[in-house]
C-alpha cells in the first residue's frame, strides 16, 4: 500500500496481514477516488472524519495533501497500534486524532461536524445499510460537506435523498453524498 499523493506521496507502510479483519481500499481505487476529490474538496482547510479506518490509508492520505485535522476511528486493536506507529514514523501525531471505539457508539456520541466522513466498512457488516442515514441523523457533517462510503455491489444506495454520485471501481463502488 502506497500514499497517492501530496508531501508522502509514493510512501509505502505495510500493516500486518495476519488476522487482520481490514480490507484496505486498493490502490487505484483510492487514487481514482482522491482524483476526484482534488476538484471538490480543499485538503489544507478541511475537517475529516476516517470511519472503520483499517490501516489509516485515507488518514494519510488527507494528512500527506496539508489536512491537519484528521479523526480515525477503528474498533480493531491491532489497526489502531499499527496506525498510531505509523502516524509517529510520518511526525503526523498532532494531525491525526485516533479513537479505538466502535464507530456506531462514535457516532452514538460525537458531537463534532466535519467538511468531509468516508466510511469503509466490512462489506459483511449487517448495519452497512444504515451508516448514511446515521451520518445525517446526528448531522456529522457540515451543510456544504461530502460523505464518501465504499461498499460492493451487494449494495445500493440510489434511492437515498443525499445521494449525489456513484462511481464503480470493479468490486468497490464509492456512493458520495451530500
Amino acid at each position: 500500500m502506497r500514499i497517492i499523493g501530496g508531501k508522502f506521496k509514493g510512501r509505502r507502510f505495510n500493516p500486518p496481514a495476519d488476522g487482520w479483519p481490514t480490507r484496505p481500499t486498493m490502490d487505484h481505487a483510492k487514487e481514482a477516488l482522491f482524483n476526484i476529490l482534488n476538484n471538490q474538496i480543499d485538503f489544507e482547510a478541511s475537517k475529516v472524519l476516517d470511519l472503520f479506518g483499517g490501516t489509516g490509508s485515507h488518514s494519510y492520505e488527507f494528512i500527506s495533501r496539508g489536512c491537519e485535522d484528521v479523526t480515525y476511528v477503528d474498533k480493531f486493536p491491532g489497526a489502531v497500534r499499527f496506525v498510531r506507529k505509523t502516524a509517529q514514523e510520518l511526525g503526523i501525531e498532532p494531525f491525526l486524532k485516533i479513537f479505538q471505539m466502535d464507530v456506531f457508539r462514535f457516532m452514538e456520541f460525537s458531537k463534532e461536524q466535519y467538511d468531509y466522513i468516508f466510511a469503509g466498512p466490512p462489506y459483511t457488516l449487517p448495519t452497512i445499510d444504515t451508516i448514511p442515514d446515521k451520518i445525517f441523523e446526528k448531522d456529522l457533517l457540515l451543510p456544504d460537506g461530502m460523505f464518501v462510503m465504499e461498499h460492493n455491489p451487494h449494495h445500493d444506495f440510489l434511492n437515498h435523498p443525499h445521494l449525489v454520485d456513484v462511481r464503480n471501481y470493479g468490486k468497490t463502488i464509492f456512493s458520495f453524498f451530500k
